[in-house]
C-alpha cells in the first residue's frame, strides 16, 4: 500500500523551534497565516472571515518511531496516539481555527497555530 500527498502551501507562524511552539492551538494566540500556492487559491472560494476551518498539515523533521513519550507538560509516559506530539508514525497534524481574513494573494489569517514557520499545508476543510 502506498499514498501520495501533495503540499498545497505553507503555514507561517512566529515559531522557529519546537521549544518555542505551543502544544495546542490557541485561539487567542499570535496571528498566523495559511499561505496557499498559486495553483490552489481558487479553492478558497466560498470560505468567509469568521468561519471555522479544519487545517491539515505535515510535521517535518520529526522522529517517526517514538511510540511512547513523556508529555511536554510532564506526567507519566503515554502512547503516541494519546498525545498531540509531532513525533508520530505519520506526522499529520490537524487543528480547527477561525478565519480572520482571506486575501486575494492566497493568504488566510488565523490565530494560534501549533506548528513551526513554513510547515507544509495538506488541506483545509470547513469545520462544524
Amino acid at each position: 500500500m502506498s499514498a501520495e500527498l501533495r503540499y498545497i502551501g505553507r503555514i507561517e507562524t512566529p515559531y522557529r523551534t519546537l521549544a518555542d511552539c505551543p502544544a495546542f492551538i490557541d485561539p487567542a494566540g499570535p496571528r498566523c497565516e495559511i499561505v496557499l500556492d498559486r495553483a490552489w487559491r481558487d479553492g478558497l472560494r466560498g470560505l468567509v472571515a469568521g468561519q471555522r476551518v479544519l487545517v491539515l498539515y505535515w510535521f517535518e523533521d520529526v522522529a517517526r518511531g517514538r511510540l511512547v513519550q513523556v508529555p511536554r507538560r510532564g506526567g507519566p509516559p503515554r502512547g503516541v496516539f494519546a498525545l498531540r506530539s509531532p513525533h508520530r508514525p505519520n506526522p499529520v497534524a490537524a487543528g480547527t481555527v477561525k478565519i480572520e481574513y482571506i486575501a486575494r494573494n492566497g493568504r488566510v489569517g488565523v490565530r494560534g497555530m501549533d506548528c513551526l514557520a513554513g510547515t507544509p499545508l495538506l488541506d483545509i476543510k470547513p469545520a462544524k
